[in-house]
C-alpha cells in the first residue's frame, strides 16, 4: 500500500502531562511517510512529556486548540498519559476540534488514554476500539464496543493500548492516513 503522507498535515492535540513516547514515535513515523504534523496545545509556549509518572522533555506549541480549525487539517493524532487526557477531555476547543474531525470524515488516531477525550466529545458511540484497559468501562459505558487487542481499525479511527503496541499503530495509522489522503 501508498505510505505517501506528503502534504498531508496532521494535528497532534496534546497538554502537560501527555505520554511522551506517544507523541514522539508516531509523529517519527508521520513525518517519515511526508506528513507535516504540528503540536496543538491549551496554550501557547510549550507542553511537557512525560515518561509515565516522571517529567520528560518539553516541546513548542505550534497552535492552540483555541486557534485550530478542522478545515486545516487533514488528521488528528491523540497521544495518551492520564494526566493529559484527564485535563484534555473537559477543553472545550479540543471537543469542538475532534468534533469537527469526526463530521468531516478525516481519519483520527488515539492511543492508550487519550481516548477519553472522544468519551467527553460524545464520538464513541457505536465504535469498536482498544485503550488503556482501565478506560474500557469509560468507553463500554460511553456506547463503544471496547475490545483489548494491540491495534484496531475501525473506518477512519485507529486506537491502540500502550507504548508496547506502537509499532503495530504507527504501521496502521500510515496505512488509515495514507488511504484517506489518496482520496482526498
Amino acid at each position: 500500500m501508498n505510505q505517501d503522507l506528503n502534504g498531508m498535515k496532521v494535528a497532534i492535540l496534546v497538554v502537560d502531562g501527555f505520554e511522551q513516547v506517544e507523541m514522539t514515535e508516531p509523529r517519527k513515523a508521520l513525518q517519515q511517510a511526508g506528513a507535516q504534523t504540528m503540536l496543538v496545545s491549551a496554550k501557547a509556549g510549550r507542553v511537557q512529556g512525560f515518561h509515565h509518572d516522571k517529567p520528560g522533555d518539553s516541546f513548542g506549541v505550534e497552535l492552540t486548540l483555541e486557534q485550530a480549525r478542522p478545515e486545516d487539517f487533514d488528521a488528528v493524532l491523540l497521544p495518551g498519559g492520564v494526566m493529559n487526557a484527564d485535563q484534555i477531555r473537559m477543553n472545550q476547543d479540543a471537543q469542538r476540534f475532534v468534533q469537527g474531525m469526526q463530521r468531516e470524515g478525516k481519519p483520527l488516531a488515539v492511543i492508550c488514554h487519550g481516548a477519553w477525550l472522544l468519551v467527553s466529545a460524545g464520538l464513541v458511540e457505536g465504535r469498536t476500539m482498544t485503550s488503556w484497559p482501565t478506560l474500557q468501562d469509560d468507553l463500554r459505558n460511553a456506547g463503544a464496543n471496547w475490545v483489548d487487542r494491540e491495534v484496531v481499525r475501525d473506518g477512519n479511527w485507529v486506537s491502540s493500548r500502550k507504548p508496547d503496541d506502537i509499532p503495530a499503530f504507527n504501521r496502521e495509522m500510515v496505512q488509515l492516513f495514507a488511504s484517506s489522503h489518496a482520496t482526498a
